[in-house]
């Protein structure tokens, strides 16, 4: 059998560096393959997408997968089965990546179930993954006769010393003070993504543009590759969807009115809901024949949903009014506390309209630090966040399977917005737990405000406070009318054209991450909804500061009190003990945990404990373990031996030198003028030709003159002859 012959595209980024994307040589019974590398880092996607839609779908049921294979990086996995199990958090978060612009550019009534794979098959320390995951997938696509309105790219971003790249290295990307993945089509911004140290709206949007010149490069190298393939045009036919467009006028001409008169007066989420309920069950009404309505009710739902949507739509634009009558500026309001949980280390109730989230902050030591183990990187985290969307929230009833991706990213989000602002030299490992307890738009911007809140209660000396905002937009074509909307409702994100969450400090963005669900979002749109976001932030920022001015001065009398000593890299045997006896004996004693971490030639220690007093007994014993004198150093010791020529003085515990009887005083002595148990100040002098401690008092007193040796002469006496 002959080796396939492959074809192949290349990619040139502006700094040079090559991208190549093959098909035809693996996996050739998927509708799409392609292999994507750059340096040696590849990747391996695949697509198929069934040919008929499964009775009663009317959605896309699109997966997208990546996974990291550890043979990719010559790593065996660390875990008890010694193979890839369930994707990782990083895993997950680059799914989100891709399926958020590959979703947006199906066909609305397109509703075949479509799975994308992509693998991580070869692993370059300089070529970051994700950044080629979402390329990869789109050209997966774009060479099969998949409907798909693309082909897309991603790239990520970074600025390091006020130059903009993309596709850094790992090593690269911990220098940026920027770091934002974006999605795009030739002509439009679909998604953006990432974290930032502070900056100002202008400099996102020049990395924005700066990332869409480099992705449309990358468009145009899928659209040759396309047509080498030859098999992407026609696209496939399939007709997925039913309509009645007898009914669609019906619907449409009896509810439309009021729906738009329910939308235009302001209500809660719950009673809006039952008054629209109330308008489509009175449509429904007029069948009375079983049958006719059980064949009238999904084309029904249907268009109603299209109604509702419009009506809400336009509303917004002529009336300028929102569904709870805030005007597009308006945030909803705000109410929050701190010190919630009498339990928790730190807590806070952050309640902004509809939405609330309940977020408690727990301290630990070194050893409570999360683990990432992953081909790119192994390191311990010691700031991470969590967060839960149970489905009381929204009032659901709905089965509970484990962390859901959207929770993952959402945490994610939350994370990336606090991250920058938790001091560097902090001891402790930080854990953020963000639930939930309702919902009506924008919870992860919720659980922004409510972590800064509850890590200022917890004591933790955060360098500024952080909070977020949601923003949305509305658009009609047809009339080119547009209107942003700051803190959006749930409905205003569902039924609107735009979802961009922004985090910052009230001197810049740290974080953020925009879905665009409109072709053709104009920079100009793009910079309104920034700068509306930056004074919706601050107003909420000033409501956080009206709760809790400023990080609590201490950690709660039941948080762990932590401290770090740093202790010569030969003293680490000795604080352990045989079989670790000390370290177990003293943290036994003084109920403390502690951690020993050797880096270069320096033992870290890390102690944690509730009580000070405790802590500082392990602080005083580690230092008598690891006391060593320092040349010229005064010392308060105590006399543990006297003898004829001097007196052994104990400067530490196990640690005594000679005060010589020449060096108590600078006159000369008989006697040593000591006792056992005297306690007297010296001065290390150094040590011996023996390797014994010098050690002097009389260093410490003011020498006496000199004598010039001629008599001395006293007032109103004769001089002696001889």
């Amino acid at each position: 059998m002959s080796v396939p012959q492959s074809i192949t595209e290349k990619i040139v980024l502006k700094d040079g560096r090559e991208i190549t994307i093959e098909t035809g040589k693996l996996a050739k019974q998927a509708d799409g393959s392609v292999v994507v590398r750059m340096g040696n880092t590849m990747l391996l996607a695949t697509v198929v997408a069934n040919k008929e839609a499964n009775p009663g779908i009317d959605f896309l049921p699109l997966t997208v997968d990546y996974r990291e294979k550890f043979y990719s990086g010559g790593r065996i996995p660390g875990n008890f089965f010694r193979r890839e199990t369930k994707p990782s958090d990083e895993e997950v978060l680059t799914m989100r990546l891709v399926d958020r612009v590959l979703r947006p550019l199906f066909p609305e009534d397109f509703h075949a179930e479509v799975q994308v794979m992509i693998s991580l098959i070869s692993y370059d320390k300089d070529v970051m993954p994700e950044a080629l995951a979402g390329l990869a997938a789109s050209a997966a696509i774009a060479i099969t006769d998949i409907p798909f309105n693309g082909p897309m790219s991603e790239v990520r971003v970074v600025r390091i010393d006020g130059k903009l790249s993309v596709n850094p290295s790992y090593e690269n990307l911990l220098k940026a003070d920027l770091d934002i993945m974006v999605g795009a089509t030739k002509d439009s911004i679909v998604m953006v993504e990432g974290e930032m140290k502070e900056i100002s709206e202008q400099e996102m949007l020049e990395a924005i543009k700066f990332a869409h010149e480099e992705i449309k490069v990358q468009i145009e190298a899928q659209e040759r590759l396309a047509e080498k393939v030859g098999k992407s045009f026609p696209k496939r036919e399939y007709c997925h969807e039913e309509h009645d467009d007898e009914i669609r006028e019906k619907v449409w001409k009896a509810c439309y009115d009021k729906v738009y008169e329910v939308a235009k007066n302001p209500s809660a989420k719950e009673e809006r809901g039952e008054k629209f309920q109330a308008i489509l069950d009175e449509f429904l009404a007029q069948y009375t024949d079983e049958e006719e309505l059980e064949r009238v009710t999904p084309f029904v739902k249907v268009y109603y949903h299209d109604v509702e949507k419009e009506a809400m739509r336009q509303m917004i634009l002529n009336e300028n009014i929102r569904l709870d009558g805030r005007d597009p500026k308006t945030i909803r309001p705000i109410w929050s506390e701190v010190d919630y949980l009498p339990g928790a280390h730190g807590s806070a109730v952050f309640t902004r309209g509809e939405t609330q989230s309940l977020t408690a902050v727990t301290l630990g030591s070194s050893k409570d630090a999360n683990l990432v183990d992953s081909v790119i990187t192994q390191h311990d985290q010691r700031f991470f966040l969590h967060y839960n969307f149970p489905p009381f929230s929204t009032g659901e009833a709905r089965p509970l399977r484990g962390t859901s991706r959207r929770e993952v990213g959402h945490g994610n989000l939350a994370q990336r917005a606090l991250a920058n602002v938790i001091p560097g030299d902090t001891p402790y490992t930080i854990r953020v737990v963000s639930d939930i307890l309702e919902s009506n738009g924008s919870s992860s911007m919720a659980t922004v405000c409510a972590g800064t809140l509850a890590l200022m209660d917890a004591g933790i000396p955060i360098t500024k406070p952080v909070s977020g905002i949601a923003m949305g937009l509305i658009t009609d074509p047809k009339t080119e009318k547009w209107t942003v909307l700051s803190d959006i409702l749930g409905d205003e994100d569902h039924l609107g054209d735009m979802d961009f969450k922004v985090t910052g400090s009230e001197d810049g963005i740290t974080a953020c991450q925009m879905d665009i669900k409109i072709k053709g979002l104009s920079m100009d749109i793009m910079e309104k909804a920034l700068m509306q976001a930056r004074e919706g932030r601050l107003h909420i920022l000033n409501k956080i500061l009206e709760t809790l001015p400023a990080s609590r001065v201490d950690v709660k009398a039941h948080a762990p009190k932590m401290e770090m000593l740093e202790v010569p890299k030969e003293f680490i045997g000795a604080i352990i003990g045989p079989g670790g006896k000390n370290i177990q004996q003293l943290q036994k004693d003084t109920e403390t945990v502690i951690s020993i971490e050797e880096i270069g030639e320096i033992g870290r220690v890390e102690i944690a404990g509730t009580n000070r007093e405790k802590i500082t007994e392990v602080i005083t014993k580690i230092n008598e373990i690891t006391f060593v004198p320092v040349l010229g150093q005064i010392y308060k010791g105590k006399v543990v031996k006297v003898m004829d020529f001097g007196a052994f003085v104990q400067i530490a515990k196990g640690t005594e030198g000679l005060l010589h009887i020449s060096e108590i005083e600078w006159k000369r002595l008989d006697k040593v003028p000591y006792k056992e148990g005297d306690e007297v100040d010296v001065k290390f002098m150094g040590y011996d030709d023996r390797k014994k401690m010098k050690l002097s008092r009389k260093a410490l007193l003011p020498r006496p003159p000199k004598s010039d040796g001629k008599p001395k002469i006293e007032a109103g006496k004769p001089i002696e002859k001889a």
